[in-house]
């Protein structure tokens, strides 16, 4: 067997493999001579079929089939020996009828190359790394939160601002009837708040769909119709009141601080609110590491200029998927997937020259962590190692699961990578901010 490749250029190449006889005709002979000995062929005992009609039933079916396995070994191999990184998978050269009464064979495969490039983290440009903190008005705001989910609800005789409602939607032409509960605040305007100020159990408020909600979804919800049909929905609607009532606010005592806590976690207001901004922070930074982790992706894909083997990958992805695409559907899947390949690329280079590992080891300790914080959240907070290792493993033994969990583990080293090299400017911002800035541009 000989193998042979010629650079096109610095992105395609073409290999060339030769079969010659003597690489196949053992494997072949042996085949055959085996199917020679559990043959059923009327007129012949089991073992004592001719071997020439053994050869003229099966001998070119055997052939094709070892001739394919001995080429795509011997291609596999080479790749891996020459250290090709190659895109996509190598495509065989269309070729005339190949004559299997031949002596020997060749085949030709193109291959797209990847891209020999740099990946410089020192952007000119400094890209914004946020710190996001918990302002006293989010503070402030969860703690009624808190008061309230916790309080206590009081009838009462009329509707006021703070009430919340009880009541029947209702229109018998479109077969809406839905009991719902809800505060004016909802309303898109205020005119349609200014309806229920006053009203009483039994009174019925006349109201149009249009309007009635900012989110239609909301709306949806309040009807209890399907998604198709809220879409647009422009009629009226009648909501009579059955219960009003109004929520007291709970005490900020010590019985509330250990409901929400644990005994004696917390002891104060003051330590309220401490806790509170806290675990609001905690949960902000995974949400400006991701902010960070899609902005400097971003800034790598438009600053890291290489190209691509374009024509060949657009001829590899007409027969890559399940259903084969034409020269035009492979050019817009090309379109639609060439940004994802591009960090890919700059990804795995990254991961190759800072030498970014991920262990099975770091893979178990990752789980472990998760499901001491699973545990956690249902009381249990002092598993043992053993019961830890036990479900561990089983969740492992998902290959999907391990792979999910590898792939947060690499991002995470990324991200690492990216706050110790590339030019980051911190700003702290509280969330409402956060949100303002960071994604009402998009």
């Amino acid at each position: 067997m000989n193998i042979t490749r010629e650079n096109l250029d610095a992105l395609n190449a073409v290999v060339k493999v030769d079969i010659a006889k003597e690489d196949y005709s053992d494997k072949v002979e042996k085949i055959l001579t085996d199917y020679r000995k559990t043959a059923n062929i009327p007129g012949f005992r089991k073992g004592h079929v001719p071997m020439g009609m053994v050869k003229k039933q099966y001998g070119k079916a055997v052939l094709v089939d070892e001739v394919n396995k001995l080429l795509q070994d011997a291609l596999n191999k080479y790749l891996t020996e020459e250290k090709l990184d190659v895109l996509g998978q190598p495509l065989p050269k269309t070729q005339d009828a190949i004559d299997w009464d031949a002596e020997g064979f060749s085949f030709e495969f193109e291959l797209g190359l990847a891209p020999e490039f740099e990946v410089d983290l020192k952007n000119k440009k400094a890209i914004t790394q946020y710190n996001i903190v918990a302002d006293d008005k989010m503070i402030d705001e969860q703690i009624e939160n808190i008061q309230k989910q916790y309080g206590k609800l009081v009838s009462q005789d009329v509707v006021e601002k703070e009430s919340e409602i009880t009541g029947t939607y209702k229109n018998e032409e479109h077969e809406i009837e839905n009991t719902i509960s809800l505060t004016t605040d909802k309303f898109k305007e205020k005119t349609t708040a200014k309806k229920f100020i006053g009203a009483k159990p039994g009174d019925v408020i006349s109201l149009e769909t249009k309007g009635l909600y900012d989110d239609e979804h909301d709306l949806m919800h309040a009807l209890k119709v399907s998604h198709d049909k809220v879409h647009g929905l422009d009629i009226p609607v009648t909501f009579t009141i059955t219960e009003i009532n109004k929520r007291e606010l709970a005490d900020l005592d010590q019985e509330l601080f250990d409901k929400l806590f644990g005994k004696d976690v917390v002891k104060s207001v003051t330590e309220l609110k401490a806790k509170i901004k806290e675990d609001a922070e905690k949960q902000f930074v995974q949400q400006a590491d991701q902010k960070l982790l899609n902005d400097v992706t971003e800034y790598l894909v438009d600053n890291t200029k290489f190209d691509l083997p374009a024509e060949f990958l657009q001829k590899w992805l007409q027969t890559a998927g399940e259903q084969p695409l034409d020269t035009d559907q492979a050019k817009e899947e090309y379109e639609k997937s060439e940004k994802s390949l591009r960090y890919q690329l700059i990804e795995g280079k990254l991961i190759t020259d800072n030498n970014i590992q991920v262990t099975i080891e770091d893979i178990k300790g990752h789980a472990k962590e998760m499901i001491k914080g699973q545990m956690a959240q249902f009381g249990q907070l002092n598993p043992s190692e053993k019961e830890l290792d036990d479900i561990a493993a089983r969740v492992l033994s998902n290959q999907d699961e391990a792979r999910r969990i590898s792939e947060q583990l690499i991002s995470q080293k990324l991200l690492n990578l990216y706050k110790e090299k590339a030019n980051l400017k911190v700003k702290e911002v509280t969330y409402e901010n956060f949100v303002k800035e960071a994604y009402s541009k998009k």
